[in-house]
């Protein structure tokens, strides 16, 4: 059957009443699980939680953003940028405050979709997003390096077993995931074989079957929520940055549109249904989205709903050959994971001698703060302040001002955007006595936009009425007359 060709983005419905797309639907989504699963396994350990608290909440998320989430074909999953986050937390304090943690992230998460404060992704620069994910495949990086240290020889000999097979098979066929046939391969080695290898069984039990709802261990008061909310805000930002960031990919990919505001809400139900059955949060996983929208041509939620019943039927059958996955496999899968989330364009001699100085300041603080604190929301707000900081500099010497003598009188011309940054110098570019009593200040080419520069033309004012002269100011366009006829002679000394 062809495929029919619609003026519109291709729904659940069309999807059902096609067999070809609902086989690619399908399909999509299968695969895209098969290489979920090695990811959530080695991000539970990461985190620090039974590799079963990871899945569980994937099935959970997977389903509950299938039907609620704002960009359909985003794969949602326990992620390793809040597995790091919350890494921490329960290395510190132990696993009974995840729950508390992961319900409090939810909440914000949802305020801040309800409140459609998901428009600020937008004032993120293009060098902290980058170093952003330069940051995160280096701690997930170094996050496996312990699964590779003094294990037996075997070990190294499945370790590199499994990176040949990673590498390899896809330059023969990619019809099926190559981690999740390395993965099958080695630990079919280890069973058959009977080699005693540090396994996923040794992480935490792993029984098979569906757990009941988690318990709240911690008493709710005001020394819970002292240890939780530090993390819990981390797990908010970090996972609604890479769920936004995942949704925007995913519009460039299929030329739609997405609700940014419905996918973060949405995040924080999800989040908060997964922490009560399952125990920990999660966000978009970019690798897979790209996986069930780029390779399998997904476009619909009908691949994720597949991803997450067919995860829970993996689940539910197969826990105990699940526990006796090899670390090191793992520990491979992530560390190719690691390399490829890194965007070694951006650190190539020729891409850093071309950008901006100040941009490949941003880049490489955002990955300093990341790595040194293990903090990826830390470090992007720190990126963020500081790229604030280095544009506010550089634009701050754009204005221009012009002097001109036009009879009895004299004429400035100013030009540029006119802020705290560049008004505080616009007082020194007058001459105050050398000037005739007439003084004509033209700001058609400029913009007025916030109090410190009102405050700055006031100043300008004062100081030539001290000398008995007068000014006026023409020229501004209606909002920046509007804001400067509300606070002028308004703002004090």
């Amino acid at each position: 059957m062809i495929t029919p060709a619609l003026d519109r983005p291709i729904g659940v419905l069309d999807v059902l009443k096609n067999p070809r797309l609902l086989t690619r639907e399908a399909l999509a989504g299968i695969v895209t699980t098969l290489a979920l699963v090695p990811e959530v396994i080695s991000f539970s350990v990461v985190a620090g939680v039974d590799p079963l608290v990871s899945l569980v909440a994937s099935i959970v998320l997977t389903l509950v953003m299938t039907v609620l989430g704002g960009r359909p074909g985003v794969v949602t999953a326990a992620a390793g940028s809040v597995a790091l986050v919350i890494a921490p937390l329960v290395h510190e304090h132990g696993v009974k405050y995840v729950l508390p943690t992961v319900v409090l992230a939810g909440i914000v998460q949802i305020v801040f979709g309800t409140a459609g404060l998901a428009r600020l992704m937008r004032f993120i620069p293009r060098s902290v997003m980058i170093g952003f994910v330069n940051a995160l495949g280096i701690l997930i990086f170094v996050a496996q390096v312990r699964h590779v240290i003094d294990v037996p020889w075997l070990a190294y000999v499945l370790f590199a077993l499994t990176l040949a097979v990673i590498l390899i098979l896809p330059r023969f066929t990619k019809a099926v995931p190559a981690p999740l046939v390395a993965i099958v391969l080695v630990t079919a080695i280890v069973i058959f074989g009977g080699a005693d290898v540090p396994n996923v069984g040794d992480e935490g039990p792993l029984s098979g079957g569906l757990p009941g709802l988690t318990q709240l261990l911690v008493p709710l008061n005001l020394t819970t929520l002292s240890i939780i909310w530090p993390t819990a805000i981390s797990v908010a930002f970090v996972g609604l940055m890479e769920t936004l960031l995942t949704a925007k990919l995913v519009d460039d990919l299929t030329e739609t549109r997405s609700h940014k505001g419905k996918e973060s809400w949405a995040l924080g139900v999800a989040n908060i249904a997964a922490g009560f059955y399952g125990g920990i949060a999660g966000c978009a996983m970019i690798g897979q989205t790209i996986l069930n929208v780029k390779t399998g041509g997904a476009r619909t939620r009908v691949s994720t709903a597949v991803a997450g019943l067919f995860l829970l039927a993996l689940v539910t059958g197969l826990a105990g050959v699940m526990a006796q996955i090899p670390m090191v496999a793992l520990a491979a899968v992530m560390m190719i994971v690691a390399i490829t989330t890194v965007d070694w364009h951006s650190v190539k001699p020729s891409t850093l001698r071309r950008m901006p100085v100040p941009e490949t300041i941003v880049m490489v603080v955002t990955v300093v703060v990341v790595v040194v604190s293990n903090n990826l929301a830390l470090g992007v707000l720190v990126g963020v302040v500081l790229a604030m900081v280095l544009f506010a500099r550089r634009v701050a010497h754009v204005i221009q001002v012009d002097r001109a003598s036009v009879g009895e009188a004299v004429r400035y011309a100013v030009s540029g955007p006119l802020f705290f940054g560049s008004s505080n110098d616009l007082v020194e570019r007058f001459a105050y006595a050398e000037d005739p009593e007439n003084v004509t200040i033209d700001l058609t080419a400029a913009q007025v936009w916030d109090a410190s520069t009102v405050a700055a033309l006031d100043s300008i004012e004062t100081k030539y009425a001290a000398l008995g002269k007068t000014v006026a100011i023409e020229g501004l366009d209606e909002r920046s007359q509007a804001f400067h006829g509300r606070l002028t002679g308004r703002l004090g000394g």
